[in-house]
């Protein structure tokens, strides 16, 4: 596969169409059997709260996973992304009922690089925060 969209048909500011991506206790239980990421902090209410977070929390990879698929769906072909990286900023904390949480992301592209690169900008929120820093990818385009 390659990349669906041109390098000469986009500039910088062009916005990516955006993604909201639901987080429940099940999706978590899932992601860890797949990531072999038991820690309790992501299934265990009592545990969470006992190290002094609100509740359970998403796992910040499953977190900057959903993120990147803004992207990844924008061109057409994860194998474009060249470049991926984040700062975990605020945890998505998931609730123990029908509804979960939500991650909402946004992206633009912020500049245009050499070989047919371009850096995109990605903004996570859950329940009004922002939950990925420094969030970038750079792509490379058809």
């Amino acid at each position: 596969m390659t990349a669906k969209i041109g390098y000469d048909d986009v500039e910088v500011g062009t916005e990516l169409p955006a993604g909201t991506f639901p987080v429940t206790r099940a999706t978590l239980v899932r992601y860890a059997g797949a990531s072999g990421d038991f820690n309790p902090i992501h299934w265990n209410e009592k545990f969470a709260k006992e190290v002094g977070l609100p509740d359970v929390i998403a796992h910040g990879m499953f977190t900057m996973a959903e993120a990147i698929r803004v992207v990844t769906d924008w061109l057409g072909d994860p194998g474009a992304v060249v470049e991926y990286g984040v700062r975990f900023t605020k945890p998505v904390v998931v609730p123990n009922d029908d509804q979960g949480a939500l991650i909402e992301v946004s992206a633009k592209v912020a500049a245009k690089l050499d070989d047919n690169t371009v850096r995109v900008d990605l903004t996570a929120t859950s329940a009004g925060q922002k939950v990925l820093g420094m969030s970038r990818a750079v792509v490379r385009l058809a």
